[in-house]
């Protein structure tokens, strides 16, 4: 059984020499991954090289435990891919990367509005969020892709 501490983890922002860690955390977590689209490693590039993303962690021990990605149109911040390694869930990490991810939008970015698209079914996504003050909106979400894996 691992050792959790979740007061000995260290906030740090992660690039491309990170990003085979950030996989394998998607993979651990049962996060389905695009590896031949937007999730793969050219357009994780190509994403960061945009200057639209900053993708955060948590180490604990120099391990990648926790991590979200943040992007922004210019109006609007979204909270995406927002993970946890399963055994270190429930000790306030989720929470952690949420509150920094706040403080990037509204203070580096001068945002005033920021969201995360939960699929219906992960309920305890859904609550965190509703319990940080997230509102929860009745919407569609549409979209259309050139490809299954973009």
């Amino acid at each position: 059984m691992e050792e959790i501490d979740a007061t000995g983890c260290v906030l740090c922002d992660l690039g491309l020499p990170d990003y085979e860690a950030l996989v394998a955390l998607w993979q651990q977590a049962g996060l389905p991954i695009r590896q031949t689209g937007r999730d793969g490693p050219v357009a994780f590039a190509r994403q960061m090289a945009l200057g639209v993303q900053r993708v955060i962690g948590l180490r604990a021990a120099g391990q990648l435990v926790a991590a979200a990605v943040l992007t922004h149109d210019g109006r609007k911040g979204w909270i995406n891919r927002l993970v946890v390694r399963p055994a270190w869930q429930r000790h306030g990490l989720a929470s952690r990367l949420i509150v920094e991810a706040e403080r990037w939008f509204t203070e580096d970015l001068g945002l005033e509005v920021w969201a995360a698209l939960i699929e219906e079914e992960n309920a305890s996504s859904l609550a965190l969020f509703e319990h940080l003050g997230f509102q929860r909106h009745t919407i569609a979400y549409v979209s259309k892709r050139r490809r299954a894996e973009a």
